[in-house]
C-alpha cells in the first residue's frame, strides 16, 4: 500500500473531477446540509433527498427509467447477482469479470459457468443447453486490466434470442464513452432498459459509490430484497451531493473525455513504435505486457524513481505469466509528462531486458 506520489498514470480518476473545485464545494455543501453520516440504512433514518435525487439525475443521464445508489460497486454487484438470481438459475460469468462479480456469482447460489472470454457463441450454446428458468449474462463493457471491450451488441442479441437478462458492469466506461459519457452500453446503441448496468461513481466521476441502473421493476426489487442494500447504513450523504456535479460536469464537458482518448492513442502509437507489446485499441486504460513478476516490478520502480506513479500489476490479478504495467490515461495529464514518460518506459524496458539485470 503505497501512498500517490507523481505523476498519475494509475489511478481510475479518467476526468480528474476527485479534485475539481465544482465536485470538491458540492462535496462541503453537502455535508453542511445533510451531516457526515448518514445514520442508518435507508429504509430507516438513512435515506435523504440528494440520494433520490442523484438516482434520478443518473437515470436520465443512463437512459434508464431508474437507478439505486450502492456504497461502492462492490456491494452494487453483490446486490445484483445475489438478488436477481436464484438456486436452479444459471449465470453465465465472463472469466476476466472482476473479483466482486465472482464473488456475487458465488453468493447467488445460482449454477455459474465461467465462460471464455468475450464469447457470445459460447455463452449462447450454454443458455441454449440449459433446463427451463431464469439465466443472467455478466460481463463487464470495459475490461480494466487489459483495457477491451465487450461485444456488447453481440451478447444482447444472444440474450434476447434465449429469454436470458444482461448484466453490464459499465465500472471502467462511464463518464469516458459514448457521446454523452454514458458507457459503452451509449456508445454500442444498445437499449438501457434491456438490461441492468453497474456504474462505478468513484472512477470517471470522482467520487464514490455505484448506480444499478435498469427498468423499474428490477430496481424496486432490489429495494425490497438485496441484502447489500437493506441491511447497511447508507453512504455519506454528500457523496450523492457530490455526484449531482460530477454528472453535469461530464454532460457539459465533453472535451474531458475527448482528450483522454487522445492521450490514450497517442500513448499506444508511441510504445508500438518503441516494440513494446500493446494493443493497438482505444481505450484509455493501456496495459504494457512484461510476463515475468520481478521484471515488472522493476520497471514500475525505475519509473516511480523517475516521478511517475504506476504499479505492476501481478497473479493472481491477472493470470501467471501476464504481470504487467497497468497505464490509465487522465485529462489533466499534461503532454510534457507524457512524452517523459514514455521516454523513461523505454529506458526501463531496456534495463530490465539487459544481461546484467537478468
Amino acid at each position: 500500500m503505497r501512498p500517490p506520489a507523481g505523476v498519475d498514470l494509475s489511478s481510475n480518476d479518467y476526468l480528474g473531477l476527485s479534485r475539481d473545485p465544482r465536485v470538491t464545494a458540492a462535496f462541503a455543501a453537502g455535508i453542511a446540509a445533510d451531516g457526515v453520516g448518514s445514520t442508518g440504512s435507508r429504509l430507516l433514518r438513512g435515506e435523504r433527498t440528494a440520494f433520490a435525487e442523484a438516482e434520478a439525475a443518473f437515470a436520465r443521464f443512463k437512459g434508464t427509467e431508474r437507478a439505486l445508489f450502492f456504497s461502492s460497486g462492490y456491494l452494487a454487484n453483490l446486490a445484483v447477482l445475489s438478488t436477481l438470481a436464484e438456486a436452479g438459475d444459471l449465470i453465465c460469468s465472463d472469466a476476466r469479470n472482476h473479483a466482486s462479480l465472482i464473488d456475487a456469482a458465488r453468493l447467488a447460489r445460482a449454477d455459474v459457468q465461467v465462460m471464455p472470454h468475450d464469447d457470445p457463441a459460447a455463452v449462447a450454446a450454454a443458455l441454449a443447453s440449459r433446463r427451463a428458468g431464469p439465466a443472467l449474462v455478466v460481463v463487464e463493457s470495459l475490461y480494466s486490466m487489459d483495457g477491451d471491450q465487450a461485444r456488447l451488441q453481440e451478447f444482447a442479441a444472444v440474450c434476447q434470442a434465449h429469454g436470458a437478462t444482461l448484466v453490464v458492469d459499465e465500472a471502467h466506461a462511464v463518464g469516458v464513452r459514448g457521446d454523452r459519457g454514458a458507457g459503452l452500453i451509449e456508445e454500442h446503441g444498445l437499449e438501457a432498459n434491456r438490461c441492468l448496468s453497474i456504474n462505478a461513481g468513484g472512477k470517471a466521476l470522482g467520487v464514490g459509490g455505484a448506480f444499478v441502473a435498469g427498468p423499474a421493476w428490477a430496481i424496486e426489487y432490489l429495494v425490497q430484497r438485496a441484502r447489500p442494500f437493506v441491511f447497511t447504513t447508507a453512504a455519506p450523504p454528500a457523496l450523492a451531493h457530490a455526484l449531482l456535479a460530477s454528472l453535469t460536469i461530464v454532460e457539459h464537458e465533453p472535451d474531458r473525455r475527448q482528450r483522454v482518448r487522445r492521450l490514450a492513442q497517442r500513448l499506444r502509437q508511441a510504445l508500438i513504435a518503441l516494440g513494446v507489446d500493446v494493443a493497438a485499441d482505444d481505450s484509455h486504460i493501456v496495459p504494457i505486457m512484461i510476463g515475468d513478476n520481478d521484471r515488472a516490478l522493476a520497471v514500475a520502480a525505475a519509473l516511480q524513481a523517475d516521478g511517475f506513479d504506476v504499479r505492476a500489476i501481478r497473479p493472481p490479478t491477472v493470470p501467471a505469466h501476464t504481470a504487467r504495467l497497468r497505464v490509465s490515461l487522465n485529462a489533466t495529464l499534461a503532454d510534457p509528462d507524457l512524452d517523459r514518460f514514455i521516454a523513461a518506459v523505454a529506458v526501463a524496458l531496456r534495463a530490465v531486458e539487459s544481461p546484467a539485470h537478468v
